[in-house]
C-alpha cells in the first residue's frame, strides 16, 4: 500500500482500488454462412488466391454460432511440402475472437488435394482440443493448387 506522509511524524495510508470493465462492442453484421463444404472451399480459394507462392498455407476461419463468418487468421506459411502448426496457434486466435466453431483451410502447392496421414493426425488433435474448449470443428479443406480440385475431410469422415 502506498504511504503517505502526514504532518506531526505520523503516517497515513491510502487505499487504491482499481476496477476493469470489459465490453464487446456490437461490430457490422457477420459475413456469409458457411454450412457447407462447396462454401468453405469457395472462401479456401479466395483467401489463398492472394497466396501464389508455391509455398503451403494453412489458415483457421472462424465462425459465430449460426455459421455466420467472422475472420480468419493465417496460422502458418510453410515449405513448398509442409507447414507446421500446433494447435495452440489455431486455437488460441479462436478464443480470442470468440469463435463458436472453426473451419481449417491449407494448400497443397502440387496440386493434389488429397489429405496426407498427417493432414489427418493434425486434424484430429484440432478436432479434440477445440472440443475441450467447447468450440466445434466443421471443416477442414484442403485446396490444390492451380488445379481447382479440393478434398473435405469432413466429406471423407475423417472429423
Amino acid at each position: 500500500m502506498p504511504r503517505l506522509s502526514a504532518r506531526g511524524g505520523s503516517h497515513c495510508y491510502r487505499r487504491v482500488a482499481v476496477t476493469y470493465t470489459v465490453a464487446r462492442e456490437h461490430g457490422p453484421a457477420t459475413g456469409p454462412t458457411l454450412s457447407s463444404p462447396e462454401a468453405a472451399a469457395a472462401l479456401a480459394r479466395e483467401l489463398l488466391a492472394a497466396h501464389d507462392d508455391d509455398k503451403e498455407h494453412f489458415w483457421v476461419v472462424f465462425l459465430n454460432a449460426q455459421n455466420g463468418y467472422t475472420g480468419h487468421h493465417l496460422v502458418s506459411t510453410g515449405s513448398l511440402s509442409a507447414s507446421i502448426v500446433h494447435p495452440r496457434e489455431v486455437l488460441g486466435p479462436a478464443l480470442r475472437e470468440g469463435a463458436a466453431h472453426l473451419i481449417l483451410i491449407h494448400n497443397h502447392p502440387s496440386g493434389e488435394p488429397t489429405p496426407s496421414k498427417e493432414d489427418v493426425q493434425l486434424t484430429r488433435q484440432l478436432v479434440e482440443g477445440a472440443r475441450l474448449l467447447g468450440i466445434r470443428l466443421h471443416e477442414h479443406v484442403v485446396i490444390g493448387n492451380g488445379t481447382g480440385r479440393w478434398v473435405s475431410l469432413a466429406q471423407r469422415g475423417l472429423l
